[in-house]
């Protein structure tokens, strides 16, 4: 996560922010990431898709209490609304966004 603007005013936003925290060791983390992308190209600018190395950011791992990679969290307007562990392909992320944001509103 490298952006001038702050984490909490990424979440903050009009713009739902799926984030993939994951780790270089990761064999799962690696296996996802062209998921990860592909997802992110599908999107577009509807949602922003950030990736967090969890040993870079120990604090967000700890704030969230992240005890596994990968991770997915999605944000929407400050509030986490969606959660998992484990491998997600980029048509299991665009299902379960598109009907969590529907439920959030």
């Amino acid at each position: 996560m490298s952006s001038g603007a702050s984490f909490g005013e990424l979440i903050n936003g009009e713009t739902p922010v799926l984030i993939d925290v994951y780790a270089d060791w990761c064999g799962p983390c690696q296996t996802m990431m062209p998921e990860i992308d592909r997802y992110a190209r599908s999107v577009g600018d509807r949602v922003k898709v950030l990736k967090v190395n969890v040993d870079k950011n120990p604090a967000l791992a700890n704030a969230y209490a992240i005890r596994g990679v990968p991770t997915l969290m999605l944000f929407h307007r400050g509030q986490l609304v969606w959660r998992a562990s484990g491998m997600h392909t980029a048509e299991q992320l665009m299902q379960v966004v598109e009907s969590t944001l529907r439920v959030a509103g």
